[in-house]
């Protein structure tokens, strides 16, 4: 075989190979525009029946000790935005956001101290985490002036939300939660062929603090 017609030979291999790789491509990005239009459908009609139940909200504290009061879920919001992808118009992520109120009354108010760097560390990560308005005030002596505490005053509510991020190369959903089940963050994928209503139905009762298969 003459050398250009290796030259050729190889070039020929590398167009099926990038041919493969780009039906790959586009098969995933179908399956994965699929299970996005689930999840959006899905969580349109959850938060929608949801802001009529206005369910229970988490057991919430910022220091471990100091309870808040009983709270609900309300004001779901769900959201969606989209990116190019090979001149495509794909889904980039989808949210929902909600607020975690009282069941009674109110928005109230709360105080806690802190004097130990992990406590501190604990608290400010819960308070950033849950978006609570707060105040920090430093505690000292009346005397030596030195420092004692940390005070934090706070107003007891907080936001949840959800983020559902589009990975089309490996066809999978990425899925962030925020405070469902306290002050914490917690973070799944799953392949787009699993996105079915079965599934989005655990994703709902994490969402609610119920049992749950989701993770």
């Amino acid at each position: 075989m003459s050398f250009l017609n290796q030259l050729k030979a190889q070039a020929s291999a590398l167009q099926t190979q990038q041919s493969e790789q780009q039906q790959y491509l586009q098969a995933n990005i179908a399956a994965t525009e699929l299970a996005c239009e689930t999840v959006w459908k899905y969580l349109v009609e959850l938060t929608r029946q949801l802001n009529v139940i206005q369910p229970a909200g988490p057991s919430l504290s910022l220091d471990g000790k100091t309870p808040w009061p009983a709270m609900k879920l309300t004001e779901f919001r769900p959201d969606s935005r989209k990116k190019k992808l090979l001149d495509q118009s794909v889904y980039d992520y989808i949210a929902v956001g909600w607020d975690i109120v009282p069941q009674v009354g109110e928005v109230g108010e709360g105080a806690v101290s802190v004097n130990f760097p992990p406590d501190l560390e604990r608290v400010e990560k819960r308070l950033a985490c849950g978006n609570v308005r707060h105040e920090r005030k430093d505690v000292r002596h009346p005397e030596k002036n030195t420092l004692q505490a940390i005070r934090f005053e706070y107003q007891t509510q907080a936001r949840g939300y959800l983020t559902v991020t589009a990975e089309h190369g490996p066809a999978q959903l990425a899925f962030r939660l925020a405070n469902v089940g306290g002050f914490e963050v917690l973070n799944t994928s799953w392949p787009a062929a699993r996105i079915q209503t079965d599934l989005l139905d655990e994703l709902a009762k994490l969402i609610l603090g119920q049992p749950s298969k989701f993770l």
